[in-house]
């Protein structure tokens, strides 16, 4: 017999080799990546029912009430992964903030502004859309709630999925409506409470809108069309921020404080002293800033910085407030249903109506978990696709929108922040499309620049800037996406409702 001879691998072998567990360690690598986030999700789901499980387990319905906590938690992550886009997609894409600064600084302003001031709200969600103190049998209405809790999650995850900036205030509103019309019959439903909620959906898009588009008026007639730029910037700056820090301040006095309590003139001291703190603090600030900057829009970027950092900040705040209800309104439903007290509780209302501070907090950090694992999806789309956003842009959309979310906030008006963000934005856009062919004064200002550089104002390029085929070309706002998102938000609440339905009805087969 031959004599055994060691086998030797060349290096041509060993190298495909080597490939080849670079490959299988590069697929174990991704398909792991892809499921860290499912996973921390799944882990927040159960610590969340743990935590309820401690303030319910020793009373009746307590499995009932776990079982809406894991939906609950789950309908907030989705809100968050969807709606973050609304909160600093202005921010992001005018590239003041990072994605991750981003994406923490919304993950805290979020629980601040659930667990701050989104009593209001979650009343109106939970309490008003359908007459739950005509609802003799508490189980029926938990069932209702778990239905539209499961499915507007459902509905707002395959959204999300799909990039489309729904309406999370839309589904949920419409889940409630499905389920309660197929619980307990449409006569349950206060039609006259979901006609004044629908009119703030048409309203505050309009209202978002025009709020932004007057703000960049403001901006580009005292601020950019000017021939000093950066002292006029240095000027007006800091009053925007006073203005915005006071205004904010009188909120939350009037939120912190129980209503009728306060009156207004208190109120309008203190906003109007934390202004002028905040202008006065302000203005060395922004003159630091600004010192050394040429004379040109591009330097004026870094001089709204701030402003727009802190009104996206803003806008987190506004949003945990009011898209909270979203999340733990049916949840505070069923708690009530099941006849579940706390002594920890905040103040849904003028009536003294109280939800348990751990199922707020269970929402607020449901959102911000949303936020931190699935937040970038849809910020682009929002920060960059719809109109191209400068940090001056970005600062009249977040601000515009944070204004208009706080305000319906405080009369307890659920509103689609989707709406009012995207409002704003398109307000902006179209806002630059007008302005850009109209403006006699911009005309004037390029005109004056032009001779300045000792360039020669054609009239063929004046003619250019009422051109309808040049206008045409210079659109400034992607219509293709604004179509998308009205028929996004149209669908919404029909599918949500009758997907609710649907849910309601296999709860009752399984298990009632």
């Amino acid at each position: 017999m031959p004599e055994d001879r060691p086998v030797t691998l060349t290096k041509r072998t060993l190298d495909k080799d080597l490939d080849k567990l670079t490959y299988v360690e590069d697929a174990a690598n991704h398909v792991t990546t892809r499921l860290i986030a499912p996973g921390l999700g799944l882990i927040f789901l159960g610590l969340a029912m743990f935590v309820a499980g401690i303030y319910v387990l020793d009373r009746p319905g307590a499995t009932l009430v776990i079982a809406a906590v894991a939906l609950a938690g789950y309908m907030a992550m989705n809100i968050g992964a969807k709606d973050v886009a609304n909160n600093v997609g202005a921010a992001v894409g005018a590239r003041a903030i990072t994605m991750t600064q981003a994406l923490v600084m919304a993950a805290i302003f979020e629980i601040l502004g659930a667990t701050i001031a989104g009593g209001p709200v979650i009343k109106t969600v939970s309490t008003h859309i359908v007459d739950t103190d005509r609802i003799i049998n508490s189980g029926k209405l938990a069932w209702l709630m778990m239905a539209a809790l499961l499915s507007a999650a459902l509905w707002i995850n395959f959204a999300t999925w799909l990039k489309a900036p729904v309406s999370t205030t839309h589904a949920i509103v419409g889940a409630v409506v499905g389920a309660g019309a197929a619980a307990v019959g449409p006569d349950m439903v206060n039609w006259h409470v979901l006609a004044a909620i629908s009119a703030g959906w048409v309203v505050t898009p309009f209202l978002g809108g025009t709020i932004a588009a007057g703000m960049l008026f403001f901006i580009k007639t005292f601020i950019i069309y000017r021939n000093d730029k950066i002292a006029a910037a240095r000027y007006w700056i800091p009053i925007l921020i006073g203005l915005m820090a006071g205004a904010f301040t009188a909120y939350l006095v009037l939120q912190l404080a129980p209503r009728n309590t306060v009156a207004g003139l208190p109120t309008l001291a203190i906003g109007i002293g934390v202004g002028l703190m905040t202008w006065f603090s302000a203005r060395p600030f922004v003159a630091a800033q600004s010192v050394g900057l040429e004379n040109k829009n591009s330097a004026l970027r870094k001089l709204f910085r701030l402003p727009l950092i802190c009104s996206a900040a803003l806008m987190s705040f506004a949003h945990g407030a009011n898209d909270i209800a979203n999340a733990i309104g049916p949840l505070a439903a069923i708690v009530r249903s099941v006849r579940q007290g706390d002594s920890l509780s905040i103040v849904a209302g003028a009536t003294g109506q109280t939800v348990p501070f751990w199922v707020v907090l269970i929402g607020g950090c449901g959102i911000s978990v949303g936020i931190l694992l699935y937040g970038p999806r849809l910020i682009r789309l929002i920060g960059s696709q719809i109109t191209k956003l400068n940090p001056m842009r970005a600062y009249c959309v977040a601000l515009s929108a944070a204004l208009t979310v706080i305000v319906a906030s405080w009369f307890g008006l659920p509103v689609s922040s989707t709406h009012i963000a995207v409002g704003a934005v398109f307000g902006v856009g179209f806002f630059r499309e007008w302005y850009t062919s109209r403006s006699r004064r911009r005309l004037d200002y390029m005109r004056q620049k032009a001779e300045a550089s000792g360039i020669v104002w054609s009239d063929m390029e004046e003619a250019d800037e009422h051109n309808p085929d040049e206008i045409h070309r210079r659109r400034l706002v992607r219509r293709s996406h604004f179509m998308t998102i009205i028929a996004a938000w149209a669908i919404t609440v029909p599918v949500s409702a009758l997907l609710a339905a649907t849910v309601y009805w296999a709860m009752v087969a399984l298990f009632i």
